[in-house]
């Protein structure tokens, strides 16, 4: 019998958690993994929990589940989410030239270690279209030009939509999204960029870098928002280095915190791990 991961975002209450677990008690539900956060700054509530049936009373299929829970949903005014838990979202990829964070999604995704689907992989370039073939995923090559642009976002929705894909992954894509795709996506699009912003905008970042010394090299993942790079952070990584360090050795070091901090984040999101709070990010690990 499959597994089933309930999400909750809501107004702090006394009860609230005793209405879920409660829920889940009298139709034979059996808790496998439940976590909590009460935000006492902003009086949110945020819950995860993973559980699967264990008796007669469990409802037999998930659309039943979701009709008995939205009395309690309604009650408590929750905002929530219900999966299944044996089966993987679908997720779009937007990559540019750079292959490095694809590869490895692609990669963690053939082995077993990703838990999502990568449905697609879209790219303004040619260039990961081996890559990406490579591995039985359909590469859609959408050239952007200033004249195109709103034309290629629909594209990609598009192909979201008839993949079922909830989530864009933009794994080096080094395009800006306008305001219309990113309100559209809005908690459905992550971005991988390095954790040298602000100080380090725009172009040849780690060149950058070398000059002025820095002795951090790192990444963030970050759901985008209409402020660029300034979304809720999802995960964070760095490395020391030090004044031997070249710039091909920072953008080395670069590319691996990138890959490995995009993959978890990925992860989570796939693993229903991970609710906006505002400005910032609850991550059940």
């Amino acid at each position: 019998m499959s597994n089933y991961i309930l999400t909750i975002t809501a107004e702090d209450r006394v009860g609230l958690v005793a209405a879920v677990t409660g829920f889940l008690a009298e139709r034979d539900g059996f808790i496998l993994d439940s976590q909590q956060y009460a935000d006492l700054d902003t009086g949110r509530f945020f819950m995860r929990v993973e559980f699967k049936g264990a008796g007669a009373k469990f409802p037999k299929t998930i659309e039943q589940l979701q009709s008995s829970f939205s009395t309690v949903a309604d009650e408590y005014d929750l905002h929530w989410q219900l999966d299944a838990g044996g089966a993987p979202p679908a997720i779009v990829i937007a990559v540019s030239k750079a292959s490095h964070c694809l590869n490895d999604l692609l990669h963690r995704r053939k082995t077993g270690a990703l838990p999502v689907e990568i449905a697609a992989v879209v790219s303004n370039h040619e260039n990961c279209r081996e890559l990406t073939e490579w591995h039985d995923v359909p590469f859609h090559h959408l050239p952007v030009s200033d004249e195109n642009r709103a034309e290629q976002e629909q594209r990609i929705l598009a192909i979201m939509a008839g993949a079922d894909a909830e989530t864009l992954v933009l794994a080096r894509y080094m395009q800006i999204l306008s305001g219309g795709l990113v309100e559209t996506l809005a908690g459905r699009c992550i971005n991988i960029h390095h954790s040298f912003l602000p100080g380090f905008k725009g172009a040849r970042p780690y060149h950058r870098a070398y000059e002025r010394g820095v002795k951090l090299i790192g990444a963030t993942a970050h759901f985008v928002t209409a402020d660029l790079d300034e979304g809720p952070i999802i995960e964070q990584a760095v490395e020391r280095v030090d004044h031997r360090a070249s710039v091909e050795e920072m953008i080395r070091v670069g590319r691996d915190i990138e890959a490995q901090v995009l993959a978890r984040a990925v992860k989570w999101v796939g693993e229903r791990r991970v609710l906006v709070n505002g400005t910032r990010t609850v991550v059940f690990r």
